[in-house]
Parts: C-alpha cells; sequence; structure tokens
C-alpha cells in the first residue's frame, strides 16, 4: 500500500490534529491580527512564548520521533527532506514576512480566524491564496 494513501484513520487524525492547532491558536489570540502586529512592533512578547513553545515541540517531534519509533503510527515511514537555499527561498521568505508585518496574518491563523467568525479575514486569504499561485505559476521544477 502507498504509504501517501489516504484512509479513515490517517483522514481522522488529520482532522484533530488540525482542529487541535487551530484551537491553539484561537486560545493563543494569533487569530487576532492587532495582537500579531503589537508582537512584530516589540510591544506584546505573549506570542514569543507560543512560537517558541511550537518551535521546541515540532522540533522535538523532527527529531525524537524517528529515534524513538521503528515507523509513524498509521504506517509508511520517517522522510527527511534537506533543507535548500535559493534566491527564491530568500525572497518568498522576504515576501512572506513583508506580508505577515502588513497584515498581522499568516495561513495557519488566517483559516483558524474564520472559524471565529472574522469575516474580514478573508482580504488576507485572498491575498495568501494570489502569492501561492504566482508562486506555483513561476515555480520551475
Amino acid at each position: 500500500m502507498n504509504p501517501h494513501t489516504l484512509t479513515f484513520p490517517k483522514a481522522l487524525v488529520t482532522l484533530v490534529a488540525g482542529s487541535l492547532f487551530g484551537f491553539g491558536l484561537s486560545l493563543a489570540t494569533m487569530v487576532q491580527p492587532e495582537i500579531v502586529i503589537s508582537f512584530l512592533q516589540f510591544k506584546d512578547w505573549g506570542l514569543m512564548l507560543v512560537m517558541g513553545g511550537a518551535a521546541g515541540m515540532a522540533m522535538l517531534a523532527y527529531k525524537g520521533f524517528p529515534r524513538w519509533f521503528a515507523h509513524p503510527f498509521l504506517g509508511g515511514q520517517f522522510l527527511t527532506q534537506p533543507a535548500t537555499w535559493s534566491r527564491q527561498t530568500v525572497m518568498g521568505s522576504a515576501i512572506f514576512g513583508v506580508g505577515w508585518g502588513l497584515s498581522g496574518v499568516c495561513p495557519g491563523p488566517a483559516i483558524a480566524a474564520l472559524g471565529t467568525g472574522n469575516i474580514d479575514i478573508l482580504w488576507a486569504l485572498g491575498g495568501i491564496v494570489l502569492g501561492a499561485l504566482a508562486q506555483g505559476l513561476t515555480t520551475r521544477e
């Protein structure tokens, strides 16, 4: 069986993980652009704890799980992807950072903000979709 095949257990785990992620973003107030902008202006350090904790847990999972477990819980194998830097990576990061700084929104919290009833966030999501589309159309494999 192909490890990328979507099964009901994988879909259920994905749904639960995504819901938990969205709830965490909402609980941490990362779905409120004014809070994020305040953080980016070094006025509110609360989000630093949230982001630091999330980065630490992700590092622990990516580095620890392959050492502690023989294979992922739902089958397949642990894969690594080497990080590569290019001009496109740097430019994309800069554009993402500027967009995040201007709007106070990045993709995960933008989607989670819809769940809180923030319809104005659709403008930011439209920009995210257009940026992803432009990147997809201009990237050569």
